[in-house]
């Protein structure tokens, strides 16, 4: 067997950067507009994202700390998923500045806010792809112990969905095409799609 380095994550990983997040990746980027009760735009990216379910859809991000997006959204019950792409990497990254709320991030990175259609918020409009959502609910996690963090997980159904015509062949979503990008590592570290393949799941 080879080698391993282990650590107990309660007592420290005695390394010189903490490789949790290195090692959880590469993820998607939660990218996410809100509209907050006053009608202020909020655009911001989340490094902990996934999708959660199928029938029907749901996906959900989480915040460390409890920011604008996580208010807007318990006010609103609403938010929208945009998918970051490597031709939006500056901008996406733009968005994450540590700016007052009534700033509008769209105005601040240079992005299209284009209309909702079934949620009152809008999605970038030059990103490939975006997912309209009700907020199913928010969920501040605990430890083991049960202490409360300043973590928010807010889990949304999908109830619209936009695709960009020129991403779409034969049907199916051109993933490589969309160039989506993720993160993959420490603070700076970000990946996007390389080389695909297929493998199909075994019937027995």
């Amino acid at each position: 067997m080879p080698s391993t380095y282990f650590y107990d994550p309660a007592a420290g990983h005695g390394l010189p950067h903490d490789p949790f997040k290195a090692i959880v990746a590469p993820r998607l980027i939660g990218w996410v507009s809100t509209r907050a009760a006053d009608g202020c735009l909020n655009l911001a990216p989340y490094s902990f994202f996934g999708a959660f379910a199928t029938f029907p859809p749901i996906i959900g991000f989480c915040s460390e700390g409890r920011k604008d997006s996580i208010a807007n959204i318990e006010a609103t019950g609403e938010f929208v998923w945009n998918l970051a792409s490597k031709p939006l990497a500056q901008q996406m990254n733009r968005t994450s500045a540590p700016v007052a709320a009534e700033v509008d991030e769209f105005a601040l990175a240079g992005l299209t806010p284009a209309p909702g259609r079934n949620v009152n918020v809008p999605h970038v409009g030059e990103s490939p792809a975006a997912l309209e959502c009700r907020l199913l609910q928010v969920v501040r996690l605990a430890t083991l112990d049960g202490t409360p963090m300043d973590n928010w997980l807010a889990l949304g159904q999908v109830v619209g969905v936009h695709i960009r015509e020129e991403f779409l062949k034969d049907g199916l979503f051109d993933t490589h095409a969309a160039q989506p990008i993720m993160r993959a590592g420490y603070r700076a570290d970000y990946a996007q799609i390389g080389e695909m393949f297929q493998m199909f799941r075994p019937t027995a």
